[in-house]
């Protein structure tokens, strides 16, 4: 029998490295073998995010080398936010693509895998379907996704999500709670709880974290993508009592600018955010934080208010991306659209306010001790960590301490003296 080969190439956020694993474990549940090389495999997926106007052109050029370099019998497709945001124009813009399936739609693989002659479209919105046609992970990374809730109906001007996503959509609890415990059972020591607006989860995600944090196994507890105004004073004081959840939150601001907000559909006020943030951070939990610059009517003094917020709260990280017009999105068709070469400017002046702030709080932790979760080998003589905070920690190479059984399990969580500091990352030693 000749063993089939399948390449899967993940663009974006957490969600779609999620959907990534799930298509892997339905193709290796079908006799399929991952390879590195996409031009040795039988089925070639782009797993896609449409967030930013130039992920999107990227899916389409990465299409075309694909188209070029694969094997003449090879399929190739995509998935994901940029196949539901194009449709079927996909198949007039790349010849010869077999299958274009959304992010509700992905387990509609398996049918392209028995009519590979065929063109698939399936775009449609289909709410919870795929986590029940899917097969269950064999296999877990030491972090892993657990998607709880999907969709977003928060509707934010500049935002695909909900075109290419839907409404929200919460899973079952006990859903939720059995792929947590697979995933512990498969050697995970951490859960990331997920969902685009994961913290208005509607049967309570504190709820949820208590009762993943009794699973044998876990470790580390941590969740994203929170909405300010869902952080409920049961999940704020959460983070002061239970040891697992970590102390860290990304709570997205976007601008600090009344006017801003107000036109990006996102309801609260400066004050009301701050006050939410304050009370986070009276838990010992570090914040980041998401930025736009560059919004339709983004005037020097809404910018000057995003710079103000930003000093204020002092971010440990943050994401900051200049405005990307979407279509299906209220805020493509805004007046007073600000030009490249000022978002270009004022994202430069905002990236310097958020290094500082990185700066100083990885130097404050010199000297301190974490328990860190392993990442990967970098492939340069080094291994990687993650503190608490999601911060990088750099140790020398793994071979020189790693245990006789030679298993990275046994090295999954360490405790790292931090020795030395940059903007972007940490460096250690072990403490034993």
């Amino acid at each position: 029998m000749v063993c089939r080969k399948y390449y899967i190439k993940t663009m974006g956020c957490q969600m779609n490295l999620y959907d990534g694993q799930r298509m892997e474990s339905m193709l290796t549940g079908r006799g399929f073998i991952k390879t590195a090389s996409m031009s040795d495999a039988d089925v070639i997926i782009l797993n896609t995010c449409s967030v930013r106007e130039k992920a999107t052109e990227k899916v389409f050029s990465e299409l075309g080398r694909i188209r070029n370099a694969k094997k003449s019998d090879a399929i190739f497709g995509i998935t994901g936010c940029v196949a539901r945001e194009v449709d079927r124009n996909a198949f007039s813009r790349i010849r010869g693509l077999n299958f274009v399936l959304g992010p509700q739609s992905y387990h509609k693989l398996r049918d392209v895998i028995e009519n590979p002659d065929a063109r698939h479209l399936h775009v449609d919105l289909s709410g919870l379907e795929k986590y029940d046609a899917m097969p269950k992970m064999t296999s877990s990374e030491l972090s892993a996704y657990i998607p709880v809730q999907e969709g977003c109906s928060h509707c934010c001007t500049y935002c695909i999500v909900p075109y290419t996503r839907g409404p929200e959509v919460s899973r079952p609890f006990d859903d939720c709670l059995k792929d947590a415990r697979m995933a512990a059972q498969q050697g995970a020591k951490e859960i990331c709880l997920l969902g685009q607006n994961v913290n208005g989860y509607k049967y309570n995600l504190a709820a949820l974290i208590r009762e993943v944090a009794q699973i044998d196994g876990i470790y580390r507890i941590r969740y994203t993508s929170s909405y300010p105004t869902e952080m409920t004073d049961e999940l704020i004081a959460l983070h002061g009592v239970e040891p697992k959840l970590l102390p860290f939150l990304n709570l997205p601001v976007q601008s600090g600018s009344p006017s801003v907000l107000r036109r990006m559909n996102r309801p609260y006020d400066i004050d009301e955010y701050l006050s939410i943030v304050n009370r986070v951070k009276e838990t010992g939990t570090q914040i980041s934080s998401d930025f736009i610059v560059g919004f339709p009517g983004e005037t020097d003094d809404d910018f000057n208010a995003t710079c103000d917020i930003a000093r204020l709260v002092g971010y440990i990280n943050s994401y900051s991306f200049k405005y990307s017009r979407r279509p299906h999105t209220a805020a493509a068709n805004m007046p007073d659209q600000v030009s490249e070469e000022i978002k270009k400017s004022r994202l430069a002046i905002l990236d310097g306010i958020l290094n500082d702030n990185q700066r100083a709080f990885n130097e404050s932790c010199v000297g301190q001790v974490f328990e860190c979760l392993f990442e990967r080998d970098d492939g340069r003589g080094n291994v990687i960590y993650r503190t608490p905070h999601m911060v990088q920690v750099i140790l020398p190479s793994l071979a020189s301490w790693q245990p006789s059984d030679n298993t990275i399990s046994s090295v999954a969580i360490v405790k790292i003296k931090i020795t030395a500091a940059n903007k972007s990352s940490l460096r250690g030693e072990l403490c034993d």
